[in-house]
């Protein structure tokens, strides 16, 4: 009987020290998402509305190219990009030399258009908002409520001034 007692104040101060440790980390959520200023979320917004944007454009000329070659269906396409880099599965697709030279003009723009996103990313996260703060905001807004709220006002105040550009 004794060894239950024991047994069960040992559990019952796990649990504290675990609970403690629960409300320690939702405060220093909080705290991280009052460390970063409405500038820093801005900045990290417009370059997170901009990778969108490009990715959306890049989708948009691929989706077109595939759309605009009269010598090739979309169904087709699909088919034999998934397949693309197996020799004997075009030979028994019957891929001709003019389906296989525009899938790998398609895959070329694609990894083209990827490469330049990444690189635009990389240079607004570690120039623009500055790496620390990137870093930050990414962490902070997958644990914090308030934060990611305010994250989404800032985008959408972002993508709202896109739409006078274009």
């Amino acid at each position: 009987m004794r060894n239950y007692i024991m047994l069960f104040a040992l559990f019952f101060a796990v649990q504290t020290i675990q609970a403690q440790n629960d409300t320690t980390q939702k405060q220093d959520a909080a705290s991280a998402s009052t460390e970063i200023t409405d500038a820093e979320l801005e900045k990290y917004a417009v370059t997170m509305d901009s990778v969108n944007d490009m990715k959306a454009s890049l989708l948009e000329d691929i989706t077109n190219m595939v759309k605009g070659n009269e010598k090739i269906t979309n169904a087709r396409y699909n088919d034999l990009s998934k397949i693309i880099d197996d020799e004997t599965a075009l030979a028994k697709a019957k891929a001709t030399p003019e389906e296989i030279a525009f899938i790998k003009e398609v895959a070329a723009k694609k990894e083209e258009g990827t490469a330049k996103i990444q690189e635009t990313f990389q240079s607004m996260a570690k120039d623009y908002i500055g790496a620390s703060s990137y870093n930050k905001i990414k962490d902070a807004l997958k644990s914090d409520p308030e934060l990611k709220k305010r994250y989404e006002s800032q985008l959408e105040k972002v993508a709202g001034s896109d739409t006078g550009v274009n």
